[in-house]
């Protein structure tokens, strides 16, 4: 079984600062791709990070246009954790964070590509 715990989100002024954890738990968990998506209230999901898992040949992450500059996705197979840090945060930040495991090695970013789901950590952004 596959359990995904965020943490981190919080209440943030703009142009500050937040780093979300994902822990994550199951056999083998680090060998498949992982991504956060968010959605905020009254709209769709949206896919914000991935990055592949342990099992894939060649290290690769990768961020939304939507937050290119300012999101970096990372991950520690040794402590079995995702990271989001999100700098330069803007008020259409504020959304709930949602970690995912994918089905497969390299991380698409289709969330139909996703079978397991962290519960969300909400994120704030003040103006």
């Amino acid at each position: 079984q596959v359990q995904l715990v965020e943490s981190g989100g919080g209440l943030v002024q703009a142009g500050g600062s937040l780093r979300l954890s994902c822990a994550a738990s199951g056999r083998n968990a680090s060998d498949y791709a992982k991504a956060w998506f968010r959605r905020a209230p009254g709209q769709e999901r949206e896919y914000v990070a991935r990055i592949s898992g342990s099992a894939f040949t060649i290290a690769s992450a990768d961020v939304a246009d939507s937050v290119k500059g300012r999101y970096t996705i990372s991950r520690d197979d040794a402590k079995n954790m995702l990271y989001l840090q999100m700098d330069s945060l803007k008020p259409e930040d504020t959304a709930v964070y949602y970690c995912a495991q994918a089905k497969g090695y390299f991380g698409t970013t289709l969330p139909q590509d996703y079978n397991y789901w962290g519960q969300g950590t909400q994120v704030t952004v003040s103006s």
